[in-house]
């Protein structure tokens, strides 16, 4: 009796092994490039982050213009996005550029994973900013003036956590050289109003609510990169790109100067040339439907530049039509 339920048991699981295996090797069927036909999953982020009002918005409008379905699941982002496209889980995903490149490379968030490039680039849409902010009774005035001090860097792990090790590398500050903390960015925001810290990165669309909220009722500043540091970082690590956050995005905060990375549409490999190369040009063509704040930020130029991944065929062919891409 007992042989006869081991057999049974065993023969479950081998069941239950190639039936999982076949969901997660499932390959989109190709439409020809006929996008009323198209219909495939999308990695977001969570149900109250950008990414997935983001996301939703682009589906709405390109189901409305094309017929195509772009079912957005909420998800825990960047890192889980790639995952995902990689166990067949999406088709599609946004996620931050710097985050697919330590992927492609199996570097930073996925040195113990690994490479993973089942995945290539469809297009960059808008700016993370990495805004670095202190008190301003504090007297720091420069990154260089965080040696010493008391930083949050973000959680544990996140990806806001590598961007500030590398941004503080380019002042030839580690992290052995500050009181680290790992904080989330209202946790920080918190943290630093009560004097508990002295400084905190912050990886994300500007204006950020934390900050904003932060400024109304605490005087900061916000770090910014001079030209030197920022080659030195970006000669680095490509995928950073300058960017300008104008005055009063906080309330008594001038223009400053720092670095962003991108919020990225990546695409599986398994999706075929025809139906990138109509969804890319649907999303970028489509662009001043969208009712999203951060669709303002979506440019051809933009779309391409500061990315180290591959462009899937697709969407090389698509921008390279409109003259993007040379």
């Amino acid at each position: 009796m007992k042989k006869r339920l081991v057999i049974v048991l065993a023969l479950i699981l081998v069941f239950t092994s190639v039936f999982f295996t076949a969901c997660g090797d499932k390959k989109p069927a190709s439409t020809g490039g006929d996008l009323s036909a198209l219909k495939i999953n999308v990695g977001s982020g969570g149900s109250t982050g950008t990414y997935y009002g983001f996301c939703n918005v682009v589906s709405t409008t390109i189901k409305e213009k094309t017929g195509a379905q772009l079912m957005v699941q909420s998800s825990g982002a960047s890192k889980a996005n790639i995952l995902d496209i990689d166990d067949g889980i999406v088709d599609m995903a946004i996620v931050q550029n710097d985050v697919m490149d330590y992927a492609y490379n199996g570097t930073s968030l996925f040195e113990k994973d690994g490479k993973i490039q089942s995945f290539s680039t469809l297009g960059a849409v808008y700016a993370e900013v990495c805004q670095v902010v202190a008190r301003a009774d504090s007297g720091i005035k420069s990154i260089a003036d965080l040696k010493g001090k008391k930083v949050s860097v973000g959680d544990s792990g996140s990806g806001v956590e590598f961007n500030a090790q590398q941004i503080l590398g380019a002042y030839d500050i580690t992290f052995n050289d500050i009181d680290k903390q790992n904080l989330s960015f209202q946790a920080s925001a918190e943290a630093l109003k009560d004097g508990k810290i002295d400084a905190f990165f912050c990886t994300a669309g500007a204006p950020t609510v934390a900050i904003t909220d932060l400024s109304t009722t605490t005087g900061i500043v916000l770090l910014g990169m001079d030209e030197a540091h920022l080659a030195k970082l970006q000669s680095s690590y490509g995928f950073y790109t300058a960017y300008t956050v104008p005055a009063e995005t906080y309330k008594g905060v001038g223009e400053v100067t720092t670095v962003a990375v991108k919020a990225t549409f990546i695409v599986s490999n398994e999706l075929s040339e025809d139906d990138v190369y109509q969804l890319t040009k649907a999303i970028y063509e489509n662009k001043d439907n969208y009712v999203h704040d951060k669709a303002k930020e979506m440019d051809l130029e933009y779309a391409v530049t500061g990315i180290t991944v591959p462009f899937h065929p697709g969407a090389e062919k698509y921008f390279k039509e409109v003259g993007a891409i040379k």
